[in-house]
């Protein structure tokens, strides 16, 4: 992929649980249309679109009479496959990304990186079992969809707790932030995969 080529991924999957869709473009300014039929889950993507700067298009249906988990999960998938996508080769990208994301009392530190290499690190210890009605256990099955399915190495740890709401939403907002870094590309190296190995 050239310095010059659009990043941008449409990515369709559907299963007897879900249907879903993602369309995003890496260069965008943050435009966010979001509909899960998880209102948690949509504000906490919504998240990734304005802090990462990602125009994010994410459609989604599923067996909510039975429980959040498969469309939670599955948006997870398709979105790590559709940041893969994206990013084609990787050539160019910073690869890393970090971020120390405050909300109010929490503090969530996210390290990551377009390794090529799925692996999560998952810190978040969080009070209560639910925000509204979304069971916070999904947020650790969110991350690891996505992570399995980018190709990422991400470390997500908790530096201050507090508030259920709080500690997720600075989770998401740290994780955003640190994607903007990592996917940034480095003009110096614009035609370089970021790797001693020459491939990730």
């Amino acid at each position: 992929m050239s310095y010059d080529t659009p990043r941008i991924a449409q990515v369709h999957r559907k299963t007897g649980e879900t249907d879903v869709t993602v369309a995003l473009n890496l260069d965008g300014t943050g435009k966010g249309n979001i509909n899960t039929g998880i209102p948690f889950l949509d504000h906490m993507l919504h998240q990734i679109c304005s802090h990462g700067l990602i125009d994010l298009d994410i459609q989604a249906t599923g067996d909510l009479h039975i429980d959040d988990h498969h469309t939670n999960e599955d948006v997870g998938i398709v979105l790590g496959q559709a940041l893969g996508q994206a990013l084609g080769d990787r050539k160019g990208i910073n690869r890393f990304g970090h971020f120390v994301a405050p909300l109010d009392e929490a503090l969530v530190q996210v390290a990551l990186d377009f390794s090529g290499r799925p692996y999560l690190v998952y810190g978040l210890v969080i009070p209560n079992q639910r925000v509204g009605t979304y069971d916070t256990e999904l947020v650790k099955e969110f991350f690891q969809a996505v992570v399995n399915h980018a190709q990422m190495t991400l470390h997500i740890r908790l530096l201050e707790s507090g508030n259920s709401h709080h500690i997720i939403e600075a989770g998401f907002k740290a994780f955003a932030r640190a994607i903007k870094m990592a996917i940034e590309v480095d003009p110096r190296r614009a035609s370089v995969i970021p790797s001693s190995k020459g491939v990730l």
